[in-house]
């Protein structure tokens, strides 16, 4: 499935009680902090827990959490008039500028 394809599939469950941009921004942008929460939690419980055993039962479970981000991601994308593909290029373009100044992994704040 290509980014386009999923983001027009997930704008059909987008369903807001509120439908103005500030309710939606708070609710999209907690909702995403909380299920990246979720993401960080099954992490957790696979390495202090479950003895760092990734069974296909955890996999599916970090697989479903990442994949009700990613629904919170698109849905903010779109409320920024924009898609998850400009959002993958321009991520990709930062990315790229980064490696070739040698700062993929070290640095700090939005601009290393």
């Amino acid at each position: 499935m290509e980014f386009n394809e999923y983001q027009t599939l997930a704008a059909r469950t987008a369903i807001f009680k509120k439908d103005d941009k500030e309710s939606k921004l708070a609710l999209l942008g907690l909702g995403l902090g909380g299920e990246a929460g979720e993401v960080v939690d099954k992490i957790k419980k696979l390495l202090y827990y479950d003895e760092s055993s990734l069974t296909e039962e955890s996999r599916k479970a970090l697989l479903t959490e990442l994949g009700d981000a990613l629904w919170y991601i698109t849905q903010l994308a779109a409320e920024f008039d924009s898609s998850l593909e400009e959002i993958a290029q321009m991520n990709i373009k930062k990315l790229e500028d980064r490696a070739s100044r040698g700062v993929v992994t070290k640095g700090e704040g939005d601009n290393r």
